[in-house]
């Protein structure tokens, strides 16, 4: 067994707390528990020893190997390991550049034996070994792509914090050192170093308990604050307006300095970055200042003073000190607007806290000696809607959005709010392994997550998870669970119809049973793991996935039983029914996370952060028994010779839903009369009764064979006869998308690109999206005219006027002299000028990141049947078209993306 040494200066904890943490990894993987101590002595036959690279035992054991450390000195976080024999004694010898650098060497080393980072946080239970091995090749760790990458507890009222009320920190009632002590040591397994803490009015302020710094100091943590709270500061429980005055440095200016004062020379001991800037007591803008030109103007004098205040309190030049000026909301309007940041304060841009970055470095700002950050949510509580229930970003975004940062030079911070950690966790270590490693940003993002998978349950379902939790990240990119309401947050508004039952209930139906089959299909996943991975697999895939799928079921399922009600169909309550069970089951589901392991994680979750209306549970209704009787049809088609007529196209085999139902609870039997050649119906006769809700959904196919022409199907149930109608439409040619029940949808797989495109994976509503290349300059639109276009080619069966809808990502202009524009020209027509460029917080700003589509359109006069071709210019760069929608009139009303013409191309 191995013994762990290091070899650290008397009073360093950091190399102790690593040891004891190897210790305890060791103990895990083998039931036994080794010694960590800095006698040399004990190395007995095996040991590791910790230190930096210039340490003298770690010196001496490298000479002895024949290995230089000189080419450490001066590295950011990076170590060398090795293995050498002296005496009896064999030794690991993990020689770091630096603290961190060693510790590193530490958590890699545990996790090369099995160790997940997410043992503790995640119950990602070690395995015992019988036997260890660790490779006798020496080998460098690179150093960190990004110098400072950090988290932020955010939102903590109802996650962290209770959970660390009632299990941490017990005595102290709150957020607390041991809580801390739990973060730091997940912060060393994600190769983080930088903490922003937790700040809202529930939590104690950091620097109120002094075994706070001092433990981060004993971590080589980097301590930071927010946006909101600059120099150290938490405004919202240490600034009492009614001792010191307001908050507003135009009216208070030398009381805010001395508080400032205070907090640095309390931080000097620490390894801290101090955020400069100023705005309101909680996350508002500043007071004292009305317009972005007062603020710019005093911004400039604040900034001045807390550089004079850093170089006076820390006696060194300002310019020695960590710094950073975090561009969030109207502070990054100031710095737009012309205010001077010194040039060694890093610039550090923030995304619309929905996941698209509000801008970056141009030329001139990729310069700085500052350099420039991101600072990025996973997890937010504002307007329009907050998400701070489940983690469920698409990772192909966070990729995209970080891999345009890294390109334009912000390396030197990346902070991700990951509120209370948890059920965040995938996604937090992701940002965390691409900010360490940005050779992941150019590899498919599908890919982490499969590796994901495989270290926490193995590889023999590796695959399959990572598959169904990119599902279950695309279905909450087309809408998050907790804007399902179709509500908005500040000012509150009341839950509404969501627009997944526009017209039918056919898309609603089908996201209900995309979900239902998410389900399934976790459940069986989870069936054939081992006990030992049960608690993790509910964590970190089976409550995401049952709760996204059961909020959707309880929303979706009340305005279906709505829309059927006014249909008079005999099943109406029992979508009522589907809802409230599927309430139900979330609040159990919440109940048995927060009970998991004895209750290790009482608090943690919490199923209705903030009480909005979307997580209330609703006034269940009840409908009377229709006054109709017999049978009736619902066909999704269009209106053709005075009949709902589901239509084909000749050549392209399809299929369509043809619904039966009973407007009565009464029993009926129903039977196919008519077969038709070409036309198959999945079942041939029934009966509608109680167990299938007296309802039927059936699926009517037709085999691409039959030539165009008109067809019945005859149908007979509860004694009547009703007819299924259809047309077959003219063929079109094979390789073009032909229209699809007068809708035609441009999938970013079809499109011939130009030298100005490129296709990225992994994104958007159908996979992939199509993004203006990055290096375009913005041109005039009679310059952009003369650009290589992205060209579609579609065809349409009948002679008819419509609507182009574009329909792109809601990104933002990487730079304020840009915009987000195309020119789009539908066969010979006239070019069209399309912007989807947002300002502020705008309303059409909050409408495109709650559905992550930014839909711009333009009509056209009747094209005539046949093929046709739309042709994109880009005339900005950056922007990202999810998908393009032809909708011919009488084209239905729809939410989602719908993929027509899956025949085709």
């Amino acid at each position: 067994m191995a013994e762990v040494l290091y070899d650290a200066h008397q009073g360093d904890a950091a190399l102790p707390l690593a040891a004891q943490m190897l210790v305890g990894d060791l103990h895990d993987l083998t039931g036994k528990t080794p010694v960590a101590a800095r006698d040399r002595a004990l190395c007995r036959t095996t040991c590791v020893l910790l230190g930096l690279s210039n340490a003298p035992r770690v010196q001496a054991l490298a000479r002895r190997a024949n290995i230089s450390l000189d080419d450490l000195s001066g590295q950011w976080e990076v170590y060398r390991r090795f293995v050498v024999r002296d005496g009896a004694a064999t030794y690991v010898v993990i020689a770091g550049s630096d603290l961190r650098g060693a510790i590193y060497g530490a958590v890699d080393l545990s996790r090369s034996l099995g160790i997940s980072p997410w043992s503790w946080w995640a119950d990602v239970t070690p395995r015992q070994q019988s036997h260890l091995s660790v490779s006798e090749a020496a080998f460098t760790s690179k150093p960190p792509s990004v110098q400072y990458r950090g988290i932020f507890l955010n939102d903590e009222d109802w996650g962290l914090e209770p959970w660390a009320a009632a299990t941490q920190d017990p005595a102290k009632g709150n957020i607390g050192p041991n809580t801390y002590r739990r973060v730091f040591e997940l912060m060393w397994r994600l190769k983080a170093n930088t903490l922003w803490p937790a700040m809202h009015t529930v939590s104690t302020p950091f620097y109120s308990d002094l075994a706070n710094p001092k433990l981060a100091h004993d971590y080589a943590i980097v301590m930071g604050t927010s946006h909101a709270e600059p120099m150290m500061r938490n405004n919202l429980r240490e600034w009492d307006e009614s001792k010191s005055g307001a908050f507003d440095f135009t009216r208070n200016g030398k009381k805010i300095a001395t508080y400032w004062k205070d907090r640095i020379k309390q931080s000097a001991p620490y390894e801290s970055i101090y955020t400069v800037g100023l705005r309101g007591i909680h996350d508002g803008p500043m007071q004292g200042a009305t317009t972005t030109q007062e603020r710019s103007q005093v911004l400039e004098h604040v900034i001045d003073i807390q550089r004079d205040l850093l170089t006076q309190t820390l006696k060194r030049p300002a310019a020695t000190t960590p710094q950073v000026y975090v561009a969030y909301h109207e502070l990054q309007e100031a710095y737009d607007s012309g205010l001077k940041v010194p040039d060694d304060v890093t610039l550090m841009w923030a995304d619309d806290n929905y996941g698209y970055l509000r801008r970056l470095s141009g030329p001139a700002e990729q310069a700085r000696s500052g350099g420039a950050g991101v600072y990025y949510h996973l997890s937010y509580w504002g307007r329009p809607h907050d998400y701070l229930w489940l983690g469920t970003t698409q990772p192909g975004l966070i990729r995209e959005e970080m891999e345009r940062a890294f390109d334009t030079n912000a390396r030197r911070m990346w902070i991700v709010n990951v509120g209370d950690i948890k059920p965040i966790e995938y996604l937090s270590q992701y940002f965390l392994d691409l900010a360490f490693d940005a050779n992941l940003l150019t590899q498919p993002a599908d890919a982490h997550l499969r590796d994901f998978m495989r270290e926490q349950f193995g590889d023999t379902q590796a695959e399959a998870l990572a598959g169904l939790m990119r599902r279950y990240y695309d279905l909450a990119f087309e809408r998050k669970p907790e804007f399902m309401g179709f509500g908005q947050a500040e000012w509150v508004t009341p839950n509404r119809h969501t627009d997944y039952v526009s017209f039918d209930g056919q898309e609603a139906e089908a996201r209900l049973k995309a979900y239902r089959d998410l389900t399934v299909e976790a459940e069986a996943i989870g069936a054939t793991l081992p006990a030992d991975r049960q608690a993790a697999f509910y964590e970190l895939v089976l409550y995401p996935v049952r709760a996204s799928a059961n909020l959707n079921a309880r929303i979706l399922n009340l305005d279906l039983a709505d829309l059927y009600a006014r249909e008079q169909r005999a099943s109406v309550n029992s979508y009522v029914d589907t809802a409230r069970a599927a309430h139900a089951e979330l609040v159990e589901d919440t109940e048995r996370y927060n009970a998991l392991l004895g209750g290790k994680w009482r608090g943690i979750m919490d199923m209705a952060p903030r009480r909005l209306p979307v997580f209330d549970e609703p006034v269940w209704p009840s409908w009377t028994v229709s006054p109709k009787t017999g049978c009736d049809l619902l066909l999704s088609g269009q209106w053709i010779n005075d009949h709902n007529t589901l239509t084909f196209v000749a050549g392209r085999p399809q299929t369509r839903p043809v619904t039966l139902f009973s407007h009565q609870p009464v029993s009926q039997d129903w039977s196919l009369q008519t077969p038709v050649a070409g036309l198959t119906l999945s079942n041939q006769n029934g009966a509608l009764n109680g167990q299938n809700h007296y309802q039927t959904q059936l699926s009517l196919s037709y085999d691409g064979a039959s030539p165009p022409g008109d067809k019945a199907l005859k149908l007979m149930c509860g004694g009547a006869e009703h007819t299924v109608y259809v047309r077959i439409l003219p063929a079109m040619p094979m390789s073009l998308t032909a229209e699809d029940n007068r809708r035609v949808t441009l999938r970013p797989d079809l499109a011939t690109l130009s030298a100005d495109w490129e296709r990225i994976g992994e994104l958007g509503s159908l996979g992939s999206v199509l993004r203006a290349r990055q290096n375009l300059t913005s041109a005039s639109l009679d310059d952009a005219a003369k650009r290589a276009p992205l060209t579609y080619r579609f065809a349409t069966s009948s002679e008819s006027g419509g609507t182009v809808k574009l329909i792109a990502l809601p990104t933002h202009p990487t730079t304020p002299d840009q915009g987000l524009r195309v020119l789009v020209r539908l066969d010979d027509g006239p070019l069209q000028l399309l912007d989807v460029s947002t300002i502020g917080r705008s309303d059409p700003w909050r409408a495109n990141v709650l559905s992550n589509a930014a839909i711009k359109t333009f009509d056209f006069r009747p094209l005539p049947a046949g093929e046709h071709t739309l042709s994109v210019y880009a005339v900005d760069p950056g922007l990202m078209i999810d998908r393009i929608e032809i909708d011919l009139d009488g084209a239905r009303p729809h939410y989602g993306a719908i993929r027509t013409d899956p025949s085709g191309p």
